[in-house]
């Protein structure tokens, strides 16, 4: 009885035909970029100020400029430790007395009564129309417009679980259409609808399909290639993402309206669909739904296209990989090193989600060039994938996860005491930050399945990546609240949990090397099987002569 790797051995672990549909597979990321962050150009908020009807036709009549006309109606207020005029509060000045002089030199307004905005807003939109301006989300409102983020990671949160069931249950290409139909249908009602509480909706079940049929896909990429491909095939597909991040600011330039910005990032997936017949579905999920014989012809396929032969007659196929159906949630934290490296990831988890996202989302709040900035930003990825590659195998895991988040965290305290003035140097800074945490959140995703026992490893990811989209939840109102109060704010939060995010990984095991334990027992006990040949208490200690032996010289010579 032969296991499924055995015959893509033969067939070919990446051939030519697993390089054409990896190829095919990296451009799903691209689209997933704006939905992912599109928030900094669809729900950018310009420069803003009170409007009143009455001081627009003064303006007018008199001759005054913008910022004339709004320094006279808006109060001083204090901003993050800077004297600003307000934008959500104006003098109460009847504008239709005709007593009023032209010259603002002699208006003065210090000392008459202050209330909210009555007229809306009038707004600064430096080329730019989002939801922001469409529906005033600004002042009181401002929290609606991380309630737009918010509910897309609401939806990222329930496609995961629901599209990680319909994958097993249907089929990785099955799931992956349907994903694609809902992402043309909810993409394209994002666009149009009027409302904006339709809008979240919509947002919503975006997320739980574009999350849903991205994590189908990289199941069956990783499916169809040989055993020590899957990581660098992961984590390229993964850098196609911040390829994504590099196209958004383009794009955003030359499409200046929220709602055909969305058109653009929906677009794509109705081309998707043509992948439907150009895609084999995973073999290895076949066999698991005792279909040998489709498994066995995708594989003679996929055999074909690589040039190769089967040599054997296999017949009855088996999946080492599959899991044990008996794994429970208590599992992951009933024993102590279970419990440890499931809280840890847990934070990870949260910590490159949060960190990751308010970074991002950062760059609309700076006031620089939004495009330029989130280029150079998104620029800083690259590096990212490579360095993980570099070091993984030469250093291991976890001195290069534990140095990533702590530069991270080390880079957004600094950048946030770094003066305005010195923008280059604030600039650089914080682009270090930004590659730090982008191998941060990459890193946790193959050390997660590097630390759990095969028969708990799919639950342990999918438990451990939850706080992910729970970070993704939060992160907004940390960012746009905080930066309310004080623009570095954030910075300062987002570097502290960064910092002990790498700290806590320090107390995880090294897994470079190390065979992946197969049972609980086996993450319990790591050297049971060295010491099983040391029974005894006399025997131990000999154990640990043997093993210390050059320590040992070194204190006696």
């Amino acid at each position: 009885m032969a296991t499924f790797d055995d015959l893509l051995e033969e067939a070919g672990s990446f051939g030519r035909c697993q390089k054409r549909i990896f190829a095919m597979l990296c451009f799903l990321s691209l689209p997933f970029s704006g939905v992912y962050v599109g928030i900094v150009f669809q729900g950018f908020t310009p420069d803003h100020w009170c409007r009143d009807s009455a001081l627009v036709e003064r303006r007018e009549a008199c001759g005054w400029s913008l910022e004339k006309s709004r320094s006279l109606t808006a109060p001083l207020v204090n901003v993050s430790g800077v004297l600003q005029h307000s934008s959500c509060d104006q003098h109460e000045v009847d504008w239709n007395n005709t007593e009023l002089s032209c010259d603002p030199e002699g208006l003065d307004f210090s000392g008459v009564a202050v209330a909210p905005c009555k007229e809306g807003w009038e707004y600064h939109y430096q080329g730019r129309k989002s939801f922001v301006t469409e529906f005033n989300l600004v002042c009181s409102d401002g929290w609606l417009v991380d309630m737009y983020q918010s509910t897309l990671n609401m939806g990222f949160l329930v496609g995961s679980f629901a599209f990680g069931y319909f994958a097993d249950r249907f089929g990785r290409m099955k799931s992956f259409l349907m994903s694609n139909v809902i992402n043309v249908v909810a993409g394209i009602g994002l666009a149009v609808v009027p409302n904006y509480i339709v809008i979240l909706v919509l947002r919503a079940i975006f997320g739980f399909s574009v999350k849903g049929g991205w994590m189908a896909i990289y199941v069956l990429l990783t499916e169809l290639v040989g055993v020590k491909y899957r990581r660098t095939v992961g984590i390229l597909y993964q850098m196609f993402f911040s390829i994504g991040l590099l196209i958004l600011p383009l794009l955003a330039y030359f499409i200046t309206d929220w709602r055909w910005l969305q058109v653009a990032f929906t677009a794509p997936y109705a081309l998707y669909f043509a992948y439907y017949w150009f895609i084999p579905e995973s073999p290895r999920w076949l066999i698991s739904q005792n279909n040998s014989s489709k498994a066995l012809e995708i594989t003679k396929a996929i055999a074909k296209e690589n040039r190769k032969k089967l040599s054997s007659h296999f017949e009855v196929l088996i999946d080492d990989e599959v899991e044990s159906t008996s794994a429970s949630l208590l599992d992951l934290i009933r024993t102590p090193n279970m419990r440890k490296h499931t809280f840890i990831l847990m934070f990870n988890w949260f910590t490159s989600a949060v960190v990751y996202q308010g970074l991002i989302m950062r760059v609309g709040l700076t006031g620089g060039n939004v495009y330029v900035d989130f280029l150079i930003a998104g620029l800083v990825e690259f590096p990212a994938a490579f360095l993980i590659l570099l070091t993984i195998e030469r250093i291991g895991r976890r001195l290069p996860f534990a140095s990533a988040n702590i530069v991270a965290g080390i880079s957004c305290i600094v950048t946030a005491f770094i003066p305005d003035s010195m923008f280059w140097l604030k600039t650089i800074v914080a682009c270090i930050g930004r590659l730090g945490i982008t191998m941060a959140f990459e890193m946790v995703v193959f050390v997660n399945t590097e630390l759990y026992p095969t028969c708990v490893r799919n639950l342990g990811v999918s438990v451990c990546s939850t706080l992910c989209d729970i970070g993704g939840i939060v992160s907004p109102f940390l960012l746009y609240r905080l930066a309310s109060i004080w623009l570095e704010l954030p910075l300062i939060i987002f570097g502290a949990v960064a910092l002990v995010a790498g700290g806590l990984v320090l107390l995880l095991p090294e897994t470079r090397g190390v065979a992946l334990p197969d049972t609980i027992e086996d993450v319990e006990f790591p050297d049971r099987t060295t010491l099983a040949f040391y029974p005894g208490p006399y025997m131990l200690w000999i154990y640990f002569v043997l093993t210390h032996y050059n320590t040992i010289l070194l204190l006696f010579t």
